[in-house]
């Protein structure tokens, strides 16, 4: 459909996302989200406040820096206390069509699209598109990586001690 459209085709790349924790408050609603995109056409650190939603769009304010040295600025943020809570990859294919950056995201737990630009454009746009922006996700592809590394871990419960009859521990 973009194709069909006219969108520009920017780029597809593959990026490593790294998420962190670190020093400060650390409440769904107020932390600075801290990441670190290595890929693509750049990497970027990025700080994101918290999200609020209007008709479907998720509007939040986002601070990125381009980064010409990924690792580096890795190492930099271990040194201030930051530690990577977790990763996750992304292969993203990025169009522009009238002002508007859609991108198609394939990750580990789904597909997805992102629509940005001004927030009074998203609603129609994704209409357009064939999107119901009724049923735009609240989660952050960070949170859906979190709960989806949560559901694959295999339980910690205790061991349970095997214990043989008395005839076949007496054969043993």
């Amino acid at each position: 459909m973009l194709r069909k459209r006219g969108a520009k085709l920017v780029g597809r790349y593959r990026e490593e996302n790294f998420r962190f924790n670190g020093p400060g408050k650390s409440t769904r609603n107020t932390t600075l989200r801290l990441r670190v995109l290595n890929g693509g056409p750049r990497g970027v650190l990025t700080v994101k406040g918290p999200a609020t939603f209007e008709a479907g769009v998720k509007i939040r304010e986002e601070t990125e820096v381009e980064l010409s040295d990924v690792h580096a600025t890795l190492d930099l943020l271990q040194q201030l206390s930051f530690r990577v809570g977790w990763t996750y990859p992304k292969n993203r294919t990025m169009y522009t069509l009238d002002g508007i950056v859609v991108t198609l995201d394939v990750l580990e737990f789904g597909w997805f699209v992102e629509v940005e630009g001004a927030a009074t454009a998203l609603p129609e746009m994704a209409r357009s598109l064939g999107l119901d922006p009724a049923n735009a996700l609240r989660d952050s592809y960070s949170v859906m990586a979190r709960k989806h590394m949560k559901a694959k871990r295999p339980t910690k419960s205790p061991p349970t001690p095997v214990t043989l009859p008395e005839e076949a521990a007496a054969q043993a």
